[in-house]
């Protein structure tokens, strides 16, 4: 529903936020660069939401392994993880994706997680 990076915010917020575990989204260029995970705590986690749950055409491996490799350039891998970029109704009306299509998304998920982190 909005758009653009997170450096505008980045700095302050991530570092004032209480959470141990941040969910942001990356599953397109609307959300700009890694690089402000560089002002991520070094006691918080960062869960990287790559996989769009907006359209049901899945993302591949390597792409996702690629991103993620990406992403520790700026944040140590082992403070990474894996997930969809939001719920699979990220508004009132939903998104156009049948259950089948969850499924393989969240399987996604487990593969690209499991090649990347053991």
């Amino acid at each position: 529903m909005s758009h653009g990076g997170y450096e505008a915010i980045s700095r302050e917020l991530f570092r004032s936020l209480k959470a141990q575990r941040l969910l942001l989204e990356y599953d397109d260029e609307r959300s700009g660069s890694f690089a402000p995970l560089r002002d991520v705590p070094d006691d918080k986690f960062v869960i990287l939401g790559l996989i769009t749950t907006k359209r049901s055409q899945l993302e591949s491996v390597p792409t996702l392994r690629q991103r993620i490799t990406e992403a520790s350039r700026h944040i140590a891998r082992e403070r990474l993880g894996i997930s969809p970029q939001c719920g699979f109704a990220s508004s009132v009306v939903g998104n156009n994706i049948s259950a089948e299509g969850q499924r393989q998304k969240l399987e996604l998920v487990v593969k690209t997680a499991r090649e990347m982190w053991g």
